[in-house]
């Protein structure tokens, strides 16, 4: 059977999506490993479906490369949104966005053809307590707590976008990002594997981050992760509290600002292309 196919991306985040308003896919963490194949497939960073929803005018569910499903994307919610509102789902220059991590609201910018070019995601608290992210520390906060690695030390800062991530202020470039990334993601402190950030700080409103995502390896841009750093930032006193922070990613910015009640994450949303594809 054909299905039609949106491949979009959010600062080189790239997933295959599909509009499932009105049908289901079967198996699409299956779907998600075949299609994202790079060389014999569509080529993404997984799989995500813009599905209906009774608690927010949509929901999205998004699948790694691995066909695992995760709970949260932050470049995946903006291209949700675009798509969403582009299809004539939704209306007006706001939209909520049901997800395993909760409903997210979204304002959307247009361009002058009266298409989504990008988007503000309020991202919600960030939680910081240590057995909630979820991992084997303690405590309200985990700060620049010694982690060893592969027999090096690190220092962990840990926060939950709603999903689990474990930044660390070491050069991006020099750490050895293709070594230690998958050490991170399968460490025994991280009972459901880990999102890890590598960061090196520019002044106090930059930020260079390359992360290593659990399921999917390094990719482009995080979302979640670019969020994660910057209140990691803010923890450790490189950054300041409800100043917009931008987050240098392989991919492109993304601007953050982490306020007492939320952080906010801005960032464009593009469709590549469109297809059909034998599912």
């Amino acid at each position: 059977m054909l299905k039609r196919f949106y491949k979009m991306q959010g600062i080189g985040n790239d997933y295959i999506y599909f509009d499932c308003m009105n049908e289901q896919l079967e198996d699409p963490g299956k779907l998600s490993v075949r299609l994202s194949d790079r060389h014999f497939g569509i080529g993404g960073d997984g799989v995500i479906l813009l599905c209906p929803s009774d608690v927010a005018d949509c929901r999205m569910r998004m699948f790694n490369l691995d066909g695992s499903e995760g709970r949260m994307c932050g470049n995946g919610i903006r291209c949700i949104g675009k798509l969403a509102h582009d299809l004539g789902y939704v209306s007006g220059d706001t939209v909520t966005v049901e997800t395993l991590s909760g409903v997210k609201t979204l304002s959307l910018y247009t361009d002058s053809n009266g298409k989504v070019s990008s988007a503000k995601v309020d991202m919600g608290a960030p939680e910081l307590r240590g057995r909630y992210i979820p991992s084997t520390f303690g405590g309200e906060k985990v700060v620049n707590a010694p982690i060893e690695v592969g027999g090096k030390t690190f220092g962990a800062t840990l926060v939950s976008m709603g999903n689990p991530h474990c930044v660390v202020f070491e050069d991006p470039d020099r750490v050895g990002i293709e070594h230690f990334g998958p050490l991170f993601e399968r460490h025994a402190a991280f009972p459901e594997r880990v999102n890890t950030e590598f960061v090196r700080v520019i002044d106090r409103n930059r930020l260079r981050m390359r992360v290593w995502e659990r399921g999917s390896g390094e990719t482009l841009a995080c979302g979640t992760g670019a969020c994660a750093t910057a209140v990691a930032a803010v923890l450790n006193g490189f950054c300041d509290m409800d100043k917009e922070i931008s987050v240098l990613l392989l991919g492109g910015e993304l601007r953050i600002t982490y306020t007492a009640e939320t952080v906010y994450m801005e960032g464009p949303a593009t469709l590549v292309f469109t297809g059909e594809v034998d599912i």
